[in-house]
């Protein structure tokens, strides 16, 4: 690439600056018969890289996508997914700010945090102590403490009856 002859660039000028061109070579083709080569081969490595890439960990709206039961239940029948487990409830240290999916928590409305259930998902809680069950929609992600499977708005704890104990072993069954 040294040697791209000038003389293709401006006219007027003599050719003999060249020392190619003194041996009577075409000094534009030896140059850019490397460059080419260099390109392709550059094209090459970053086509073949393109095909290493992999999956987004993380969908637009910042949650992970589903990969186990809650994935097979959102493609199954309605209700076809249930499971049980442990439930908290948080409220008003987090009443007015932004929640996972971008809108502000509201401790009175019927939503809940889960972990990997896509936002906008209703699930019906029930309280396995007393029978009492609240419809809530997904709109956060938690729990993050370990043994929790939900974590529910105060207004959809106050409902099944879990405000005075502070959690509840519940059952989830996924509407849609």
């Amino acid at each position: 690439m040294r040697h791209v002859c000038r003389s293709l660039y401006s006219r007027a000028r003599t050719e003999r600056h060249c020392r190619l061109h003194d041996a009577g070579a075409d000094c534009m083709r030896a140059g850019h018969t490397r460059a080419l080569a260099v390109g392709a081969a550059c094209a090459a490595v970053i086509s073949l890289g393109a095909g290493c890439a992999t999956a987004p960990r993380y969908t637009r709206d910042g949650s992970r996508p589903p990969r186990h039961a809650a994935a097979r239940a959102r493609r199954g029948a309605r209700g076809s997914h249930r499971t049980s487990g442990v439930a908290s409830y948080y409220g008003p240290g987090f009443h007015g700010k932004k929640t996972a999916n971008g809108e502000r928590f509201n401790m009175y409305r019927m939503t809940a945090a889960h972990k990997t259930l896509p936002f906008g998902t209703r699930v019906r809680v029930t309280n396995l102590d007393n029978g009492k069950s609240v419809i809530v929609r997904i709109n956060d992600r938690g729990p993050y403490k370990k043994g929790r499977i939900i974590d529910l708005s105060k207004g959809a704890a106050k409902k099944i009856g879990m405000i005075g104990t502070g959690t509840a072993r519940v059952r989830l069954q996924i509407l849609r």
